[in-house]
């Protein structure tokens, strides 16, 4: 393959035309789950499912690819993605965190810090002397940009540098954008994390994960984690989220496209606050413009009247769905505070800025206008 094509072409074409038997142009879906070997104490390329597939070798690769990383692991979810890279860490390793990152992932580290299975501080990379509050030993540095639900913006070059003095790893969970709108090794991460689940695969059919590796070392540790653990995703999940890749930079421009239409319609709207970078109100405006390929699709506001106004303004939406996730080409809201984040204690949610009155939208792929109605027709009264 030509290093030089473009990202989009990558990936519309990697693994095309690569069945060399009957000449398939799409990879065929391989079910088996153990492999014929070679002769006694010579297998081939692949031996047992749980080790090793066809397909999930062609979504790795694909990733690696688009990431501008060495390698990559497909897992069975963003979650068993997140908690693969923690299987680096020895215990008593410091994990450092932002203090209002996604619920499954501060729920993650709290519950494996509680098993003493590392340690985790959580904090607030905004205020302007958060390097004063770190801890003096740090291995890795897990960050989200944007974050979810709050749509803030971590400087992911200033950070690996950071890292690069304590001696410690770069995570960066890129779910919320994919290597279409941002690729996190490029500005010095060591990993970027994915749940597959969302834009990646964009059709709301299957659950999945990824790590990309900058460091092929890495990779083999990760990778026989995976296989110890037995988190690794399964044949027609890695055949679905391959023939999702094919269309993600297609769908990545049109969602970003409506998201930053709708954001600028609603904006004056009767909102406590709106949360959206491609927004030149947003204090993250000038380093999204430096280190992403745009705003991207999600945008979370929050209402004037707390609880009683979200209330009411889910009951008059029509065609946007309450409902968990995000990425599909439908659009999804949810309310952080009781779906996303139900896991964090109220206080701590509280401090990171999740209220009440929060909502998060991922916008999908309907006429924007159709959208704008059906969010105008929320907010009247």
């Amino acid at each position: 393959m030509n290093d030089k094509q473009d990202l989009q072409t990558v990936a519309v074409n990697y693994g095309v035309a690569s069945n060399k038997e009957f000449g398939a142009i799409i990879p065929p879906l391989y079910l088996s789950s153990t492999y014929e070997m070679e002769e006694f104490g010579k297998k081939g390329a692949y031996d047992y499912g749980r080790s090793g597939n066809p397909n999930r070798s062609l979504l790795a690769e694909a990733l690696a690819k688009l990431e501008g990383g060495a390698r990559s692991v497909i897992t069975s979810s963003g979650m068993a993605a997140v908690d693969l890279v923690l299987a680096l860490l020895e215990p008593g390793d410091m994990v450092v965190a932002p203090h209002d990152c996604y619920g499954g992932t501060y729920r993650l580290l709290s519950a494996r810090a509680a098993k003493k299975h590392i340690d985790v501080t959580f904090i607030n990379f905004y205020e302007d002397h958060f390097e004063s509050r770190l801890p003096k030993s740090i291995k890795l540095f897990l960050i989200e940009t944007p974050t979810n639900p709050l749509l803030r913006l971590i400087d992911i070059a200033k950070i690996s540098g950071l890292a690069k003095r304590y001696g410690a790893w770069l995570a960066v969970d890129n779910t919320f954008l994919s290597p279409a709108l941002q690729r996190p090794l490029s500005f010095g991460a060591d990993f970027a994390i994915h749940s597959t689940t969302k834009l990646i695969n964009g059709h709301s059919d299957v659950v999945g994960g990824a790590v990309i590796c900058a460091d092929a070392a890495h990779h083999e540790k990760l990778l026989w984690w995976a296989n110890c653990t037995g988190v690794t995703g399964s044949p027609f999940d890695s055949y679905l989220t391959l023939r999702g890749l094919r269309t993600l930079h297609v769908r990545a421009n049109q969602q970003q496209a409506t998201a930053s239409f709708l954001a600028g319609q609603i904006s004056e709207k009767n909102l406590a606050k709106i949360y959206y970078p491609g927004l030149t109100s947003h204090a993250d405006h000038a380093l999204m413009l430096r280190q992403q390929q745009g705003p991207g699709f999600m945008l979370s506001f929050e209402m004037a009247g707390g609880i009683s106004a979200v209330k009411k303004f889910l009951k008059k939406l029509h065609i946007i769905k309450l409902a968990q996730s995000l990425g599909g080409t439908e659009s999804l809201i949810c309310h952080p505070a009781t779906m996303t984040h139900a896991a964090m204690p109220e206080a701590v949610r509280h401090q990171a800025g999740i209220t009440d009155g929060l909502l998060r939208l991922s916008v999908g792929l309907e006429a924007p206008q159709d959208l704008l109605q059906d969010l105008l027709a929320g907010f009247s009264e």
